[in-house]
C-alpha cells in the first residue's frame, strides 16, 4: 500500500467561495481521507491522507480551488498518515 498524508495551508480568496464543500466534494470523488477547515487568519487548513496519486490530485486541484477562489498559495508538507476514515469540514 502507498498511503501518504499531507498537511498544510491554502492562502488568498478561500474563505467565503465554498471552498470547503468544494474540496469535500473533491475528496470524496477521489477517495482521499482527512479534513478541511477555516482558519481565523483567512486560511484553508487541510489534512490529507491515502493513496499517493489521488493525494497528488486534490493537492494540485487546491492549487486553483472551486471557481470563485482566488488561491495565492497552496503550502502542503508530508506527514505521517493516521488512518483516518472519510472526509470531513472541520467548524
Amino acid at each position: 500500500m502507498n498511503r501518504i498524508g499531507l498537511h498544510g495551508f491554502v492562502s488568498g480568496k478561500v474563505q467565503g467561495v465554498g471552498f470547503r464543500e468544494a474540496t469535500l466534494r473533491e475528496a470524496e470523488r477521489l477517495g482521499v481521507q482527512g479534513w478541511v477547515r477555516n482558519r481565523e487568519d483567512g486560511r484553508v487548513e487541510v489534512w490529507l491522507e491515502g493513496q499517493k496519486p489521488e493525494v497528488a490530485r486534490l493537492a494540485d486541484w487546491l492549487t486553483q480551488g472551486p471557481p470563485a477562489a482566488e488561491v495565492e498559495e497552496a503550502r502542503l508538507a508530508p506527514c505521517q498518515p493516521e488512518g483516518m476514515a472519510g472526509f470531513g469540514v472541520r467548524r
